[in-house]
């Protein structure tokens, strides 16, 4: 007779899921997941959402994870369903989003007992190997009593120190076991590593004594700032510091465009303030922020080379020099939220930098990429200029979703966020197709009352996931998914005309071309919109009625051909205050403090140069 405490262990894991806040699983269906979805029958507070390829669910996981601050999960069934969730585990690994990752796996009867056998059962793969690469912890759970266990670890590990994905492997036959919750093992979370809040100190006020003698300081401000929860206290101190302000791109909606300090942005693709104020720098505080070529350049040595260089992280193999493409003088091991919340206590007053601020402010706005001539006539629309009216229409409560490639430099360049909007995208896998697939993910978290769900996506990245329109249906999701159609893949013919001499090979029209979206939209029963030509005025009363439209909605904009993103970074050797397009000399001079370096400004690289720093996204 079974005792009346047991439950099925697919019950238990579903229970504990809606235990930890989770509302929406995202899942594809599969025997091997049978139980596991069964179980929702059984359980309160807690969904599975059904989209139609698993890439999509993982996508929508990782949306949902950063639009509510608690972990997403995404479901798959074994064999080639899980492996359809290897991108969106990468992709919260490189973003440190954490997600949980849920395969099911044949019977362990029916598994391989050696790996020199390469199959047994059918649609059996070795899944804790091939998500071992992408997550911080992968297991197979192969004794029903260690569900709790493993459970309990799996989410400790996915959100201490830098966060990311983890993932549980879990046979048919271990799933539908019967367990008593009251007798099994939990995990001991308080098990783990604490910071030495007396070297931190010690750093800290070396950091005061250097910003009190220094002349030209800023701050540059990383993803990591949100996940440690430290929004209102990096704004707080920005307040007090009143220095200039940098973000990256994964926190343009944590130093928001309207912020007071907020003096432009930074990388290869640098956007406002062309990076003159980082590279002028004389002392860089960096928190939550890796250091990657995409914010130095290939010119490593050329990054904020005047500045004594602060650098403080929560992931400590990032912290060692010798590790480091730009060494820091200065490696601080601490949460960003302990770190800026105990600076802020220490400062007792600051230098006048009102100047130096001015300055950087100045550049912010004299070197906006959006100028004038991209509202001029043209049979087509700008995606500058469209961006930038979308920016100015949409409201700070807003979320922006935005996808890879030429469009995701696009908005980063054109849109100015404001003070509460969320805008995110994935920036260090960047897959094509992410945006459509994660905005129904941050739909399922927004506050459906008061919050528009804005998806932003090019033509190739909308072909990766186009069967997710019909989730839009299923669920009616009201996403509006605005299509920057420029009919090629506009970021890798840019690459191309840089390196291979103008061949356009494979990214159209040789070998790419998009179907008709609004043709094929309408075949779903979706409501469309067809923006076209350059009347701003029209196109502002367009956008206006697509953030009015209740329900789902996808938005074609034609910006045929466009593939001329600017300012960017030309050469390896290039230092990134020197973007095309380049300045001439004496205007260069003029906006450097520093010593200009001698490569700058040399004619040569208009021509063909043979490396970029441009990659395919």
């Amino acid at each position: 007779m079974t005792n009346k405490k047991e439950i099925k262990v697919a019950d238990y894991l579903i229970n504990r899921l809606s235990e930890y806040g989770v509302k929406e699983v995202f899942q594809v269906y599969g025997a091997a997941t049978g139980h596991l979805v069964d179980a929702f029958v059984r359980a309160e507070g807690i969904r599975y959402i059904a989209p139609f390829h698993e890439q999509a669910c993982g996508f929508a996981a990782e949306g949902y994870a950063k639009v509510t601050g608690n972990f997403g999960v995404a479901m798959a069934t074994s064999g080639p369903g899980g492996q359809n969730l290897v991108t969106p585990a990468g992709n919260c690994y490189f973003d440190s989003v954490p997600c949980l990752f849920i395969t099911g796996q044949v019977k362990q009867q029916f598994m391989r007992p050696d790996s020199s056998i390469r199959q047994i059962g059918f649609q059996e793969s070795d899944m804790v190997g091939l998500m071992s690469s992408v997550t911080k912890y992968s297991v197979m759970v192969t004794k029903p009593e260690d569900i709790r266990y493993e459970l309990e670890k799996a989410i400790h590990i996915m959100k201490s120190g830098r966060p990311g994905p983890v993932h549980l492997d879990i046979p048919i036959d271990v799933a539908k076991e019967t367990i008593d919750p009251d007798s099994l093992f939990c995990f001991d979370d308080t098990i783990g590593e604490t910071f030495n809040i007396s070297k931190i100190d010690s750093q800290i006020e070396s950091y005061i004594e250097d910003l009190m003698s220094a002349k030209r300081p800023a701050l540059l401000i990383g993803g990591g700032v949100r996940l440690a929860s430290a929004e209102k206290e990096i704004l707080e101190l920005g307040r007090i510091l009143k220095i200039p302000i940098f973000p990256t791109w994964n926190a343009l909606d944590i130093i928001c465009s309207d912020y007071e300090f907020y003096a432009g942005r930074v990388g290869t693709y640098g956007g406002a303030g062309r990076n003159f104020g980082i590279q002028n720098s004389d002392l860089l505080l960096s928190i939550g922020s890796r250091i990657s070529g995409r914010i130095t350049g290939g010119n490593i040595h050329s990054f904020a080379r005047e500045a004594k260089k602060y650098l403080v992280d929560v992931d400590k193999p990032g912290l060692q020099r010798k590790l480091q493409q730009v060494p820091f003088d200065e490696c601080i091991f601490s949460d960003a939220k302990l770190f800026i919340e105990r600076l802020t206590s220490k400062i007792k007053q600051v230098p006048d930098f009102s100047q130096w601020l001015s300055e950087c402010i100045e550049w912010r706005d004299k070197y906006d990429p959006v100028t004038s001539d991209m509202f001029g006539k043209s049979e087509y629309t700008h995606p500058y200029a469209f961006t930038r009216i979308l920016s100015e229409e949409m409201s700070q409560d807003d979320i922006l979703v935005g996808d890879c490639g030429g469009n995701i430099v696009v908005i980063n360049h054109a849109f100015k966020t404001k003070t509460g909007q969320r805008y995110f995208t994935n920036n260090g896998n960047s897959p094509m197709g992410f945006s459509f697939a994660a905005s129904i993910g941050a739909w399922f978290a927004s506050d459906k009352d008061r919050q528009n769900v804005v998806c932003i996506i090019g033509d190739g990245g909308m072909n990766m996931n186009i069967q997710e329109l019909q989730t839009l249906i299923n669920y009616d999701i009201g996403v509006k998914v605005i299509i920057l159609n420029n009919h090629i893949y506009g970021i890798t013919k840019a690459y191309q005309e840089t390196n291979f001499e103008g061949r356009m090979e494979a990214c159209g029209p040789i070998g790419y071309s998009p179907p008709d979206f609004i043709k094929i939209a309408k075949a779903y029963g979706l409501d469309t919109v067809s923006i076209e030509g350059s009347d701003y005025t029209e196109i502002r009363s367009q956008i206006r009625h697509v953030l009015n439209h209740k329900g789902p909605l996808v938005i074609d904009v034609n910006c045929h051909e466009h593939h001329t993103y600017n300012p960017k970074l030309i050469g390896w050797e290039t230092p990134i205050e020197d973007m095309y397009p380049y300045l001439d000399r004496e205007e260069f001079i003029s906006n450097m403090r520093v010593e200009p370096l001698e490569i700058s400004l040399n004619p040569e690289r208009l021509v063909r140069p043979t490396l970029s720093v441009d990659t395919m996204e």
